[in-house]
């Protein structure tokens, strides 16, 4: 790489402005040289330094009981479950690089976030995802669906752990934008947590791992600007996985820490050595010494700027015991991996690179990061045109449906309500044998070996709500995640995110961004879920316009025994029916009106999080007594979709009838997406103490109906065979997907 005259122009051109770079100058006390300014203008974008989100996300509860460490603070959260273990648990964004090149795109998304569970110390048991694409009659978006997909199964399943929930959803927004955000979750001895700091003078900095290329160099800056045109030519950008090596990465690492060599190691991910030899050091407050002609390369000729930008994956940094170089080498050689000194760590603060036996970078670490010299802005903000306009709409403005039958199947066949089934068979859901609850279900069971306990784990957002309401919106998503784990008989405890919006510097996206995260402190704060971490990811904006704001997610949820695992089937014929909560009221938003209508238009669901917090508990206290026989809880296509879902999710099927005269509209009754609410069944003689848990936590419950032979009838409104549904139900996606070859 030809290494061009430093300027404020080129300054620009690596995504810095004129005002940064003058800080730059100022912190250095001269002009930076070529490497520096690279190295500022990735640790200065926003995909490192949040410099336009920082302000806004420390509004969040980031403190609990459970925390092991604050949010940020390490590579992922640490919750601790008890009996000696505790649960890492991350959720990041890959959006840029999978709408460039969306194979590896999203197996590197994997990819990275799996090394931030194992970095802490922790196995991983478990992944997630939430994927949203455009149009999925396109054909381009169908290569992006299935590159995307493929990506990511093809890494989880052969780095050998289970995929075991997830969601996807379709608007025209993500037409040029997919968003592809990765959950991993792993578990780990309380007393072996590895931490991400670099300590002791003389200590050494090790590289593990793959060689360097020149893939993924100014990732990190790639992310923080807009997909146009020339996205494309910037495949260069996205890293290119390999699951096998990361496996081997994955057990020597664990070995490593198990020998008691190493002081601290982190995950070489966004802007590569930089990012983690600068982060490490300023948690550690300390310096380092960085020799780049030591770096393992797989290419001849790479510059100092190239290897210190480079996000080639499978790579770690450790901070490794003085003396114990040999058994770190000998360990990662056992693997058939790579382990070279690169470095040592010094006490003078400042990050110093050589290259060719010369100085070509010599910062204060500080100054790169987050909390020390990176920039903070508070942005302008100014609430969009659009949200008055589309909460004017009068629900009485459209009319009833004529043929409910009719409408009932185009909203269940409708893609972001039908299976998903196409997307996660493709997924291994089963390896490391400890799933117990796996799609279709409200979320992911996993059994912790070693342990009578067990987890429940969801990702979950409806950005729909978010575009309509974004402080409802990003409640909603908090609510309707715990509400989740709460079907599966699991304690909601914490959550992480992935907040991805367009341009901040567009006043009503940062409108959007801070309305969203108010939302989602609200029910934090309400339901005691703390926030672990998480990531932003801004920039989601094409020629096309920004996605709809996404705040995406990802709920732990602790159950206490394998009694409380609770499914969402319906199980026995005679079984009562029990709604917790009110009957639908609201379509603003819903799924139903846009479907039959053709309408994104209302309002977001109201929500009383007081009333979410006594149905869920309401639920679970329910669940440990052993009153429910299966619980699922209401959101996208309402009473009559979460009924369809209950009747087809048992496998063979059985029906339901229900009672039904409602007061109100019917198509709101079946299709409002009213919050709080979470159908149960109950044995006929259990119905007395489940009601009387309902009022003592001031809730609605009321029978209405039973489960019943091959039909779901509800009233004289709806009478469809169980069968019916299941093909309805199964079939719209997968042949929307297999009718076109999804080529280019």
């Amino acid at each position: 790489m030809n290494e061009s005259e430093v300027n404020v122009d080129l300054a620009i051109e690596l995504g810095l402005t004129e005002e940064e770079y003058s800080r730059i100058r100022e912190i250095l006390g001269r002009v930076p040289t070529y490497a520096e300014l690279g190295i500022y203008s990735v640790m200065w974008s926003e995909h490192c330094s949040y410099k336009n989100s920082i302000e806004v996300l420390k509004t969040l509860p980031r403190t609990g009981n459970r925390l092991l460490v604050a949010a940020g603070e390490e590579n992922a959260g640490l919750v601790d479950i008890g009996d000696g273990f505790a649960i890492a648990f991350k959720i990041e964004s890959h959006n840029h690089p999978s709408a460039v090149e969306p194979y590896q795109g999203a197996a590197t998304g994997v990819g990275g976030i799996l090394r931030d569970i194992f970095a802490m110390g922790a196995r991983p048991i478990a992944v997630l995802n939430s994927l949203r694409f455009g149009n999925p009659e396109n054909p381009q978006v169908q290569y992006s669906i299935k590159g995307i997909v493929k990506g990511i199964g093809d890494y989880g399943n052969s780095f050998g752990v289970p995929t075991v929930a997830g969601e996807v959803y379709f608007e025209e927004c993500y037409e040029n934008n997919p968003i592809v955000n990765a959950m991993a979750v792993g578990v780990v001895e309380v007393d072996r947590v590895a931490r991400a700091v670099a300590r002791g003078e003389g200590n050494s900095v090790m590289i593990v791992g793959s060689s360097t290329g020149r893939d993924g160099i100014h990732g990190a800056t790639f992310a923080s600007e807009e997909i146009s045109d020339e996205s494309a030519k910037k495949r260069p950008s996205v890293q290119v996985g390999d699951p096998f090596t990361e496996k081997l990465l994955l057990e020597a690492t664990l070995e490593t820490l198990a020998s008691d060599c190493l002081i601290g190691v982190q995950d070489m991910g966004a802007a590569g050595i930089t990012c983690s030899t600068s982060e490490m050091s300023v948690k550690g407050g300390c310096g380092m010494i960085i020799d780049l002609d030591r770096v393992p390369v797989r290419e001849e000729g790479m510059s100092a700027y190239e290897l210190l930008l480079s996000e080639s994956q499978e790579r770690m940094l450790l901070i490794v015991k003085r003396g114990f170089e040999e058994r770190v080498k000998q360990i990662y050689a056992k693997w058939e991996l790579q382990a070279e000194k690169i470095g040592q760590v010094t006490a003078n603060e400042k990050l110093v690179v050589l290259k060719g036996g010369e100085k070509v970078a010599e910062i204060p670490a500080k100054s790169l990061v987050l909390g020390g010299g990176a920039p903070v802005y508070r942005r302008e903000w100014r609430i969009p045109e659009y949200v008055a306009d589309l909460r004017a709409f009068d629900e009485n403005s459209v009319g009833e449906p004529h043929d409910l039958e009719e409408c009932f199947l185009k909203v269940l066949s409708s893609m972001n309500i039908a299976s998903k089934g196409w997307v996660y068979e493709q997924y291994d859901s089963m390896v490391r044998t400890n799933t117990i609850v796996q799609v279709p279900a409200d979320a992911g069971v996993i059994r912790l070996k070693g342990s009578e306990k067990l987890i429940s784990l969801k990702t979950d957002c409806n950005a729909r709500y978010a575009y309509l309401n974004p402080r409802r919106g990003g409640s909603i998503a908090v609510a309707e995640a715990a509400r989740n784990v709460v079907c599966t008989g699991a304690k909601p405890v914490a959550i992480t995110n992935c907040l991805n919006f367009g341009n901040p510097y567009k006043p009503e996206v940062f409108w959007q961004f801070k309305e969203v995260v108010a939302g989602i402190g609200e029910a934090c704060r309400v339901l005691e879920t703390p926030v672990t971490g998480g990531n932003v990811s801004f920039y989601n904006d094409s020629l096309a316009g920004a996605v709809y704001p996404t705040p995406v997610i990802g709920m732990l949820g602790l159950i206490e025994s394998i009694e409380s695992v609770t499914t969402l089937s319906f199980k026995d014929e005679g079984d009562l029916i029990v709604l917790l909560g009110s009957m639908g009221r609201h379509i603003g938003g819903s799924e139903y009106l846009k479907v039959w209508h053709h309408l994104v238009a209302g309002d977001a669901p109201p929500i009383e999080l007081p009333l979410e917090r006594n149905v869920q508990t309401a639920c679970l206290e329910m669940i440990r007594k052993g009153y429910v026989k299966s619980a699922h809880d209401i959101s996208e296509g309402g009473l009559a979709v979460a009924l369809a879902e209950s009747c087809i999710g048992g496998g063979s099927g059985i029906g339901a009838w229900i009672e039904f005269n409602p007061k109100q509209r019917a198509d709101a009754a079946l299709f409002g997406e009213d919050q709080s609410r979470i159908i149960v069944t109950t044995a006929q003689g259990n119905f007395d103490p489940l009601h009387r848990i309902a009022n003592n936590h001031h809730i609605p419950a009321m029978v209405i109906g039973e489960v019943g032979g091959d039909e779901l009838r509800v009233g004289s409104l709806v009478k469809l065979s169980v069968q019916l549904l299941k093909s309805t139900y199964e079939g719209a996606l997968k042949a929307c997907l297999e009718g076109n070859g999804g080529k280019r």
